[in-house]
């Protein structure tokens, strides 16, 4: 090393406080994010100044160590400082330190006018490859976390840590929440299905395990546009599910009911997966189906929360407002849908048929003239009157 770099090395040693000092005092003054912070943390930004001052003399007198002299300049860094300011914050602070850096030994000569400039340089993308190793850390955990939030809700293990996890999510959903499974290749395109929920008006949890893809869907909170301007009345999740079925590959699609919020999806998830064990079943079922339209497959498969549904949403709501109407229905099906058989049995007018069974239809809400809606009434019908007599009593076997 010549004479006149090291004098010059021993000079910028003595100004080493003098720099930190000005550094702090241009931050306060021009950075108006640095002056908000609490002063634990700016106390740590001041450090990685300081920390950058330092090695940037260390820099000068060995070039050969950039590598980790440079990354060194965060390492003073607490770990939520980094969580704390953006990398273009970072950058602002890295403006700053080299201005008054460059103010104060440029002038003494013009090697050290380009040092600094080339160590700004190598403090910068230090600082970007700081950010981008913390963001891939963070998007594996992220992965990881939604992974098991997702498992909770399938296997409905959730505990109390499941809101706090899907806050930590970042989860943007408020209110109803709905269940979507189906079938998908293991290289699945999620961020298409994270933008194609978001402009659907949602937001999406997304589990991959083998060859099932399961999304949770949630209502998106989004912030009102204009409090004059008319809303857009929100898409239901059956819209939002066929919206997503390109994310999918063929195969059956089965959309849970929609549940109160994202704690209670497991109810949803449940009838999804019942759903998609015997979708098949149905020759003509629609691509993506509702559960609930496939509650006599499941019933028959010994689905019980599909039993329950039946008797809870069909067969009590019938028997708790009039046996006339259940009496009507009994005879409907049990006559093939056949109106005038119907009326002839019950001496009464077709119309009387017909008026009835629209009586049914606003009770229940399934419409008992449809093939596949008389179906889903009739098998209430069966397993809520098994429930309610119980099952027939076999003799007692002759000794």
């Amino acid at each position: 090393m010549d004479r006149s770099k090291e004098q010059e090395l021993a000079w910028l040693r003595t100004i080493t406080g003098e720099l930190a000092t000005q550094t702090i005092t241009r931050l306060d003054e021009t950075l108006p994010w640095y002056g908000d912070m609490p002063p634990g943390r700016r106390s740590a930004v001041g450090l990685v100044a300081q920390t950058g001052i330092s090695s940037f003399i260390q820099w000068y007198e060995d070039p050969s160590s950039t590598p980790w002299i440079a990354s060194d300049v965060f390492s003073a860094a607490p770990r939520e400082l980094l969580r704390s300011i953006s990398l273009q914050e970072t950058l602002q602070l890295i403006r700053v330190v080299v201005s008054v850096v460059e103010e104060r030994v440029a002038p003494r000569s013009e090697a050290l006018r380009e040092a600094v400039l080339h160590y700004s340089r190598d403090v910068a993308f230090a600082a970007a490859d700081v950010y981008a190793r913390a963001a891939e850390a963070r998007g594996l955990w992220d992965a990881r976390l939604e992974a098991l939030v997702v498992d909770s809700i399938l296997t409905g293990e959730s505990d109390d840590e499941l809101p706090s996890r899907i806050a930590a999510l970042g989860w943007h959903g408020d209110g109803e929440a709905a269940v979507l499974v189906g079938t998908s290749e293991r290289v699945v395109d999620v961020d298409h299905i994270r933008r194609t929920a978001r402009h659907s008006g949602a937001d999406v949890l997304i589990g991959l395990q083998g060859t099932r893809l399961v999304l949770v869907l949630g209502r998106a909170d989004e912030q009102p546009r204009d409090p004059g301007a008319p809303q857009p009345e929100p898409l239901s999740f059956l819209e939002i599910a066929t919206r997503l079925a390109d994310g999918f590959s063929d195969g059956p699609l089965v959309l849970g009911p929609t549940v109160e919020n994202l704690v209670e999806a497991s109810r949803s998830a449940r009838a999804a997966l019942a759903g998609i064990a015997v979708a098949r079943s149905w020759r003509n079922a629609p691509r993506p189906v509702p559960a609930d339209d496939l509650l006599p497959e499941r019933a028959l498969a010994g689905d019980g929360l599909a039993r329950r549904t039946l008797i809870e949403q069909i067969y009590e709501p019938l028997m708790a407002h009039s046996s006339e109407l259940m009496e009507t229905l009994w005879c409907y099906l049990d006559n093939g849908r056949s109106l005038e058989a119907t009326a002839r049995e019950l001496f009464v007018h077709p119309n009387t048929v017909r008026y009835r069974l629209k009586k049914v239809s606003e009770v229940i809400g399934w419409n008992a003239t449809g093939a596949r809606e008389a179906l889903i009434i009739q098998s209430a019908l069966i397993v809520g009157s098994i429930a309610q007599h119980g099952p027939r009593r076999s003799a007692k076997p002759r000794k």
